[in-house]
């Protein structure tokens, strides 16, 4: 199949824009994955503003979400059908959905909501299209986040030792993948949000980011700062759990700093903390390689900090196939794959629970027909690297 996957992550960036060819050898559990394309498109306007508004402590109203939902379904349909035609066709588009709150109690979710009506994506595609791809697993008792453990125990399964995916997005999160790919994967705590967040209010305006990791660079650890933001609760937990930028929000940054700190201070200090609680969320673990993805891997400082608190070799998902600021767009693709194919999943394969089939799938202009099941993968094999499209302008939702 040629899947088509769009997503934005707990940063509200943009939108990440993946092409993937995706097979299956039935003969050896093997899925084996091509990206054709990889880019990055912008929000169209003010759409990044407002979603960011949506978050607490602000509040809103049905309209504005029916709004919300509205205009992320057309921005994703917009940027869906574009890369449907530059490559060609496609057979199927995978639209997670802009997750506006995550609710957590301890080590429970009680709920989760992302928004960006699929009919949009439908309308302006043709294809059939998954989404709602975490509230199954939420509704089975798992936490819906981070998914991508069931990409990583298939791609890094068969190592030696206990090989660690990292993603560095707004949310930092790990999965722990054993030889056999038995994996555990949890979100360890704040990554970019909280840096955005300074870089933001350095600068003055509504958003940004600390460019190249320069602010971290010139600041220093502030080490009464970095125990006040270690102190919070979530670290405190054991996995599987998960968290969003509900929790790790600007208000609760401005509540520890204070009125007008030195910020690159604050990165710096912020940059230590995300590499800090890495590394003790993986100290009781045997780790011999460190591959990460993500934005945070375009932050030398963060890059450089990790090296220095982690206990093993850290290179990033480039390294071995999967592009460093696409590897989110396998993963979607892989979900709706495996959805489209009726695998069941779990975030939490140890947890005892029987794994769900992931999502859900509105029908395209043709009626809907799914294939017969398959028989669950065991391994993940990239078979290129990623070839990126030119980046081109979204259309006005």
């Amino acid at each position: 199949m040629i899947v088509v996957s769009v997503a934005s992550g707990t940063s509200v960036d943009a939108l990440d824009v993946g092409v993937v060819d995706l097979s299956v050898r039935d003969d050896a559990g093997t899925v084996e994955v091509e990206v054709l394309a990889s880019t990055t498109e912008p929000w169209p306007h003010d759409l990044r503003d407002r979603l960011l508004a949506l978050l607490p402590p602000a509040t809103t109203t049905a309209a504005e979400v029916c709004a919300l939902d509205t205009a992320v379904g057309q921005a994703v349909g917009a940027v869906a059908a574009e890369a449907a035609a530059r490559a060609g066709g496609a057979d199927l588009v995978v639209s997670p959905g802009q997750t506006v709150h995550h609710e957590i109690d301890g080590d429970r979710c009680l709920g989760t909501l992302q928004i960006g009506q699929p009919a949009w994506v439908a309308e302006a595609t043709g294809l059939p299209v998954v989404s709602d791809l975490r509230t199954r697993d939420v509704a089975a008792g798992g936490h819906g986040a981070p998914l991508a453990g069931i990409l990583d125990s298939l791609w890094l399964a068969g190592g030696a030792g206990q090989r660690v995916a990292l993603n560095l997005g707004g949310i930092a999160n790990v999965s722990v993948v054993q030889p056999d790919g038995t994996s555990l994967a949890w979100d360890t705590g704040p990554a970019n949000c909280l840096l955005d967040v300074a870089a933001s209010r350095a600068s003055g305006g509504a958003h940004g980011h600390d460019v190249d990791g320069a602010m971290a660079a010139r600041g220093r650890v502030l080490p009464e700062l970095l125990d006040r933001l270690l102190a919070h609760p979530h670290f405190a937990l054991t996995p599987p759990v998960s968290t969003g930028r509900e929790t790790f929000s600007a208000a609760y940054l401005d509540n520890l700093v204070g009125p007008d700190p030195a910020w690159d201070d604050v990165a710096a200090t912020l940059v230590e903390l995300t590499a800090r609680t890495v590394a003790d969320a993986l100290a009781p673990y045997d780790v011999t390689e460190v591959v990460a993805s993500g934005g945070g891997t375009r932050n030398p400082s963060l890059m450089a900090a990790l090296a220095r608190h982690l206990p093993a070799p850290v290179r990033t998902s480039d390294d071995l196939g999967l592009p460093v600021d696409g590897k989110e767009a396998v993963l979607w693709a892989l979900l709706g794959f495996l959805t489209w194919y009726g695998v069941p999943v779990t975030t939490d394969p140890a947890s005892g629970r029987p794994p769900r089939v992931l999502g859900r799938i509105s029908p395209g202009a043709d009626p809907l027909v799914l294939p017969p099941p398959l028989t669950p993968p065991t391994r993940l094999r990239v078979r290129a690297a990623a070839h990126d499209l030119p980046t081109t302008e979204v259309r006005s939702a």
